[in-house]
């Protein structure tokens, strides 16, 4: 009998749950006869240089609490757009598909989030069967509910509230938290409400530096001589720029940073507390996942192993009202799931006093 490939592979950032994936792919497709799980090592970047590795139960043993990914990851190889030395841009799609086959992987599980997923979809639109699985810490894909990664990072920060708090309320200080999420800012509306944050900054709700003042000072007016702010990195002021740090990453997006020092430099000649700023940055990243998503990594990563021994092509699996089922990979990467400004939980952040900078 004829042994069927299923490749997998881990592209873009990392995220708490990577390793359970894999962990639930392979174990799930061992215990089918005639099944063979071959990682690839370092995203598409691995198919481009023909690395793999054949994974058994022996090497995902343990893998639930391991942060990161075993395979390797990498954001800034698109074979549809790589760099040459001399700076232009090559599409080189046809050689990675022409790998798989050599390497007779017969399909490829593709675990990563919207430009992962995106790639994956050029893929499989060229002839190449594939399964996408949904990983980010910012939860932005709208055809799942969540995505795994997302609460882990929400815990860390969390954490790092309650951690500022204290040292903020010692000192009488504005504490500054900037946190993850790209354009969206489910990671600090989650955390800023988790962790008692006074003003939450997201991209979706463009704020004035002097509502966030007001805020702070009526706070001090009250009793409470200090502020808890937490800002996304993409968090925007009224008629301007999210702040970003690299025009291109190397993935053809910019790399944002900055959001929480350009609102402390801004905020200091109008108040009169002290100002810290704090940057999580890829503390967001790593680290053990919480068990939400360890069952939730787990249980996509059984589902796509599911459909790839079923020879079902196209899809990707996700989270649909505690369900796990799948969704046409090009719908699935069509749209971004962004905060709603007049949505509940915002409504219930500001019905409890907190601030979004916009004098709502």
């Amino acid at each position: 009998m004829k042994t069927t490939r299923i490749g997998v592979l881990t592209g873009g950032g990392d995220a708490p749950g990577l390793n359970a994936v894999l962990r639930a792919v392979v174990r799930t497709l061992e215990r089918r006869p005639g099944f063979e799980t071959v990682g690839v090592l370092d995203g598409f970047e691995g198919l481009l240089e023909q690395r793999y590795r054949v994974l058994t139960s022996a090497h995902v043993r343990d893998l639930l609490r391991k942060g990161g990914t075993i395979l390797g990851t990498t954001n800034r190889t698109n074979p549809f757009a790589c760099r040459r030395a001399d700076g232009t841009l090559a599409d080189r799609s046809a050689e990675v598909i022409d790998n798989a086959r050599r390497a007779q992987i017969d399909a490829l599980i593709v675990i990563g989030g919207d430009g992962t997923l995106h790639i994956a979809r050029e893929l499989g639109e060229l002839g190449l069967p594939v399964i996408g699985v949904p990983k980010t810490i910012d939860n932005d894909l709208a055809a799942t509910d969540y995505t795994f990664g997302f609460w882990t990072a929400i815990e860390t920060a969390t954490d790092a509230l309650d951690r500022l708090r204290d040292t903020a309320e010692s000192h009488h200080r504005v504490m500054i938290l900037e946190v993850m999420g790209r354009d969206t800012g489910w990671i600090a509306l989650h955390a800023g409400i988790a962790g008692g944050a006074d003003v939450i900054l997201i991209p979706e709700i463009p704020y004035r530096v002097a509502a966030v003042e007001r805020h702070i000072e009526a706070r001090a007016t009250g009793g409470q001589a200090f502020s808890l702010v937490v800002v996304a990195e993409g968090a925007v002021p009224v008629g301007g720029e999210a702040s970003v740090r690299v025009a291109d990453a190397g993935d053809g997006h910019p790399r944002l940073g900055g959001a929480g020092e350009r609102l402390a430099r801004e905020l200091a000649p109008r108040i009169e507390h002290e100002i810290r700023v704090t940057v999580l940055g890829h503390l967001q990243r790593g680290g053990s996942p919480v068990p939400f998503d360890r069952i939730l990594a787990t249980r996509f990563g059984e589902h796509a192993a599911a459909l790839a021994a079923a020879a079902r092509f196209g899809l990707m699996v996700c989270l649909h009202e505690g369900r796990i089922t799948d969704v046409e990979l090009a719908e699935a990467v069509s749209r971004a799931k962004r905060v709603d400004p007049e949505g509940a939980l915002v409504a219930t952040a500001r019905s409890i006093g907190v601030g979004f900078g916009d004098d709502g």
